[in-house]
């Protein structure tokens, strides 16, 4: 049996890093599609002011560019 998670009990923290990751597939696939230039994940970076939700962010680009579009 599959278990399911509700996001919504998950502390803000934990929250916010799934956002951050969600936010980097999407700017990957961005990217890999070729609606946006390579430069464009650099862009995204500096919009982060928070050095973890950024380590997550870069982990997060790290993860999805290995990944087939």
């Amino acid at each position: 049996m599959k278990q399911s998670y509700n996001l919504a009990l998950l502390p803000s923290d934990e929250k916010q890093g799934i956002e951050v990751d969600k936010q980097a597939a999407y700017d990957v696939w961005k990217v890999q599609t070729g609606e946006q230039p390579e430069f464009y994940l650099e862009q995204q970076k500096a919009k982060f002011n928070s050095e973890q939700a950024l380590a997550i962010y870069v982990q997060g680009i790290e993860k999805y560019k290995k990944m087939p579009a």
